[in-house]
C-alpha cells in the first residue's frame, strides 16, 4: 500500500507565529524527519503552501521553510483555499502514484491540515494525522481536534510511533 506524506503550509511567515501546543520550529523538525523517511522509501512527498488570491505580491515568508525545499520527484501544491485539494489536481496526482493513504503534518491543525484531511477522506483516501508534526492556533484547539474531530476522519499518531512502524 502506497502512502503519501502531505506537509501543509510550513512557510516561514506561519512557522514563526505563536502556535500551540507545539512550536513551529518543532513541527518543522518533525516534518523534516518524516520527509526524509518518505524519500528514503521512495514514497510520494507532497509539499503544500498557500498563496493569497488576488494579491500581486505574496507577503514575505510565503515560500517553503529552507529545511523543506522541494526536491525532484516531490509534488508541489500551491493552494489558494484552506485545503490542498480544491482546484489543485492533488487527488489526480496521488492516484497517478497509486496512493491509498495520506499522512498529514503541518500548520494549522484545524485549518489547512484538517481541511486537507477531510477532503482526502472525501476522495477515498485513508488518512493519518501526525499529532506532534502539526500545531494549532492554540493548544486547546489542537487538543480538541486531535482527540475529538480528527479521529472521525482517520488515525492520529505521533512521529516516533509512525517512523518506528516504517523502519
Amino acid at each position: 500500500m502506497t502512502s503519501a506524506l502531505i506537509v501543509v503550509d510550513l512557510m516561514p511567515r506561519l512557522v514563526e507565529q505563536g502556535f500551540g501546543p507545539h512550536r513551529g520550529a518543532d513541527v518543522v523538525a518533525r516534518a523534516v524527519r518524516l520527509v526524509a523517511a518518505w524519500r528514503r522509501a521512495g514514497d510520494p512527498v507532497v509539499l503544500v503552501r498557500v498563496e493569497r488570491p488576488g494579491v500581486v505580491e505574496q507577503p514575505p515568508g510565503s515560500g517553503f521553510v529552507p529545511e523543506l525545499t522541494p526536491r525532484e520527484g516531490d509534488v508541489v501544491v500551491v493552494k489558494r483555499t484552506i485545503g490542498a485539494f480544491y482546484g489543485t489536481g492533488l487527488a489526480e496526482e496521488l492516484r497517478a502514484r497509486s496512493v491509498e493513504t495520506v499522512v498529514l503534518a503541518g500548520i494549522a491543525t484545524t485549518m489547512g491540515v484538517e481541511s486537507t484531511g477531510r477532503a482526502a477522506a472525501d476522495h477515498g483516501f485513508a488518512v493519518t494525522f501526525v499529532e506532534d508534526a502539526m500545531t494549532g492556533l492554540t493548544a486547546a484547539e489542537h487538543h480538541h481536534a486531535v482527540t475529538t474531530i480528527l479521529p472521525r476522519f482517520g488515525t492520529v499518531v505521533r512521529t516516533d510511533d509512525l517512523l518506528q512502524d516504517r523502519d
